[in-house]
Parts: C-alpha cells; sequence; structure tokens
C-alpha cells in the first residue's frame, strides 16, 4: 500500500476541547442541584481536585472516588435516569457547532476517530455517543459484584501517559499501531495532554492551557483558538 493510501487518525479530548467546559464538574453541580450532594461542600473539594488538575498533579485515583461517590450507589435506574437527564439538559446544549463540525470532518475523510479522555467511562460514553464517536477511551471504573462501581479505576487509565498506552493497546487490538496511519492527530488542551502529543504526527492546542501554548508556540504546532462557533 502506497504511504498516501494509508488511513488516517483522529484522537479527540473531551474537557476544555470538544466541551467548553468540565463534565465531571458540570455533572457534580447537576447533582447538587439534584439534592444528591452538598452543593457548597462539593464545590469546595472539587475546586481543590480542579487546582491540581491545571498544574498537572492531579491524583487521578482520589478524584475517581471523590466525583463518583455522589451517584455509585444509587439504584443503577437512578443512575441512568440521572445520567440521560444531565447530557440532554446540559451537555448537547453545550455542544459547540465547530466541534461537531470537525469531528464530522475527520468521519467524511473516512478517518478512524476515537474519543481519548480522562473522563470516567460512565459520563464520557454517552457523550461521545451525542458526537457520533464510536471509539471511546476513558476512565475505566472497577465494578463489584452486581455491577455496582467501587470508587477505584480498573486498568490503566486514559490520563496524562495513560493516554498514550491506552491508544496502543486500543490499536493492538486491531492488529495496528500508530505508524500504520498515513498520519496521526491528536486534539488536547492542557498539560496533562502532552504525552499523547508528543506521540503523534500531527498535535493539535485546542484552547490551549498557557502552558500548553508555550509548548506549542515553541514546537510549532498547530492551534484552534476556538471551537465554539
Amino acid at each position: 500500500m502506497h504511504p498516501d493510501d494509508r488511513r488516517h487518525l483522529a484522537l479527540f479530548d473531551l474537557d476544555g476541547t470538544l466541551l467548553p467546559l468540565d463534565t465531571n464538574q458540570a455533572f457534580g453541580r447537576f447533582l447538587a442541584r439534584l439534592g444528591w450532594v452538598d452543593a457548597v461542600a462539593w464545590q469546595a473539594r472539587n475546586a481543590a481536585f480542579l487546582e491540581d488538575h491545571h498544574l498537572g498533579r492531579l491524583d487521578l485515583h482520589r478524584f475517581i472516588d471523590f466525583s463518583t461517590a455522589a451517584w455509585r450507589d444509587r439504584a443503577e435506574h437512578e443512575q441512568l435516569e440521572v445520567r440521560a437527564a444531565f447530557v440532554a439538559d446540559v451537555i448537547v446544549p453545550a455542544i459547540p457547532d465547530a466541534a461537531r463540525r470537525l469531528v464530522a470532518q475527520h468521519q467524511a475523510a473516512g478517518d478512524l476517530v476515537a474519543l481519548v479522555t480522562g473522563t470516567n467511562e460512565f459520563l464520557a460514553a454517552p457523550i461521545a455517543e451525542a458526537f457520533g464517536i464510536a471509539h471511546v477511551l476513558a476512565v475505566q471504573l472497577e465494578r463489584a459484584d452486581a455491577g455496582r462501581v467501587t470508587g477505584r479505576i480498573l486498568g490503566i487509565p486514559s490520563f496524562h501517559a495513560g493516554k498514550v498506552d491506552r491508544v496502543h493497546a486500543w490499536l493492538a487490538g486491531q492488529d495496528l499501531r500508530l505508524d500504520d496511519f498515513a498520519s496521526v492527530s491528536f486534539y488536547g488542551d492542557s498539560v496533562n495532554d502532552l504525552p499523547l502529543l508528543e506521540a503523534v504526527s500531527r498535535p493539535v492546542a485546542v484552547r490551549p492551557s498557557a502552558a500548553l501554548r508555550q509548548v506549542a508556540d515553541s514546537r510549532g504546532w498547530a492551534i484552534i483558538e476556538s471551537l465554539s462557533a
């Protein structure tokens, strides 16, 4: 096969990239409105985690325990009903048309498209579906008997360097490698995305944080200033 005939791969981060918000933060606020969490106490703890995330020092295991605590012991039908309402009422209206078009352009070109996000699978899966993205590499949640979420992470989390590991494992399951593609794009917004941005042939910084912008500028990476239009 001629190199130009090979398929292309497009990978997308979620929060701050395809979405102009943080999914976990938005879901926590949604649960607070429903009375599932105390709004003031939840916001105080979440703010500390969010600051650590921006500084690239988030303890993801502690955060997953915290962020799933509000809903994981509820009956499954309650979890699913609240998640569906959250996606319909908060996420779908927030999806920028430009983000939808960008994903659709890659799909129309025949590219293999995947979401690679540090958001947990419970929230990421229906959001990927809203974008029409079939492949979702999200943080997997450990489940005990009867499928109950434990608050712990299963396997390698798709976060920071773990995103690279998860992409390699996902491709290997299809007998593929990054080198098999004519080009590999990854769209990310923060320094937490650096390992995967550095691993692809076409890194794209979307609404980049100050730290990521500095790296992108120094390396001549493509920058998308906004996907809000």
